[in-house]
């Protein structure tokens, strides 16, 4: 009898197989709500993915042109739920540019400020899901704990724990608090303790860096083909961020870096979004000390601001121009813009069109998380399928704005 371990000859003894499809998503719970993959699997080795962003369709876009121009802001901070602040002064920034005006600089630092602290809350978010979806619950409650304490400060100056609606064309809803600084100076030390614990817990785990080193690359050039921004491009090596190619607001007189990567995989996007944390609250702490102490927050102009409350109960003009800003808005000359700023995700950018009247004719948003999306394929492909859960985790795809 001949033995059954010969060499095989002309594929002697083989048998076929076929590709296996399987779903993932949207139930899946790292799949963030709406993201469905369709993998054709050899074995446990994706061989093609087929990323669907889903239908969660809230219609942003066209409620905004169904309102007031400042009615699309409760619209806006529900794109990026993680830091709606970041979208609340992007849009009212494209309002300014159309309409020709320049916020006071006590108004620009404030902004400045509480957009950091919403950048540092969206990238503790992201890092903290990122590190839980591959087992490490304690980072998570590190990141959620440091995540409060910046939400408490964002509540005391607007009112609103997550979605705030707190900026306003031409200024903000209200000036800072008498002790805004000194809510920053107090929580930022505990905040970053827990950044720094969270990276000794990580940074040494055989298992977190054998999940995150050398998978889901994605180069420099394929990156930039894509249209990847933010912490993402950066993690490539490309050290754009638009508050230092293009500064707005009063980026241009803070000193602080642009954290890069170099390998464009899951621990380059991780440490980014680390680093970036420290820089933020660089920015915060001069944004801070810069800020003037007192002076207006608001542009002198009755056509776009709210009046006084005292003037609009006590006076006949403050209800009238009270009436008219809330009933027919703010009327934004006719024309289109784009303008564009770095939220949590990379560029966020707002193209809008005015007839002239307070109603927009037009909104559409670039997200970044659109066009970060489509190179989830190319990242994961040829990889295994438990290869996915990083990869797409270190993306922080918000479905709100990329499906919107």
């Amino acid at each position: 009898m001949e033995p059954v371990d010969v060499e095989l000859q002309d594929g002697e003894l083989e048998l076929p197989t076929d590709s296996m499809l399987v779903q993932m998503g949207p139930s899946h719970p790292a799949m963030h709500g709406t993201v469905r993959i369709i993998i054709e699997l050899s074995g446990e080795t994706l061989t093609k993915a087929d990323v669907q962003i889903g239908f969660l369709h809230r219609g942003f876009e066209k409620m905004c042109e169904r309102g007031t121009w400042s009615q699309c802001l409760p619209y806006v901070d529900r794109l990026n739920y993680a830091s709606p602040m970041l979208n609340n002064v992007g849009f009212v920034l494209a309002a300014e540019k159309l309409l020709g005006v320049t916020v006071p600089e006590r108004c620009q630092h404030f902004r400045v400020a509480l957009s950091e602290l919403a950048r540092i809350a969206d990238h503790m978010v992201c890092s903290a899901a990122f590190a839980m979806e591959l087992g490490a619950f304690t980072p998570f409650l590190y990141l959620t704990k440091a995540r409060e304490l910046i939400y408490d400060i964002l509540e005391e100056e607007t009112g609103a724990r997550v979605t705030h609606a707190f900026a306003r064309i031409g200024g903000m809803a209200a000036p800072p608090s008498d002790d805004f600084g000194q809510l920053i100076r107090d929580a930022m030390p505990s905040v970053m303790q827990l950044v720094d614990d969270t990276e000794a817990l990580l940074l040494k785990n055989r298992i977190f860096l054998d999940r995150v080193e050398g998978l889901g690359v994605m180069s420099q050039k394929d990156a930039i083909a894509l249209g990847w921004t933010g912490p993402v491009l950066r993690s490539t090596g490309v050290p754009y961020d638009i508050r230092k190619a293009h500064p707005y607001l009063t980026y241009d007189q803070y000193d602080f870096d642009v954290p890069v990567g170099s390998a464009g995989d899951n621990y380059d996007r991780f440490m980014c979004r680390q680093a970036e944390i420290r820089q933020s609250a660089r920015i915060i702490e001069q944004a801070v000390a810069q800020m003037p102490k007192s002076g207006p927050v608001n542009i002198d102009d009755p056509r776009v601001v709210f009046p006084p409350k005292d003037q609009v109960h006590n006076t006949i003009e403050g209800t009238i121009r009270h009436f008219k800003l809330v009933m027919e808005g703010v009327e934004l000359p006719a024309g289109e813009c784009y303008s564009y700023s770095e939220a949590s995700n990379g560029e966020l950018g707002f193209y809008i069109l005015s007839d002239g009247s307070g109603t927009p004719w037009r909104v559409r948003i670039r997200p970044p998380c659109f066009a970060c999306v489509q190179g989830l394929e190319q990242m994961i492909t040829g990889g295994m399928i438990a290869d996915v859960i990083p990869a797409f985790g270190s993306m922080n795809m918000i479905g709100g704005e990329c499906d919107h």
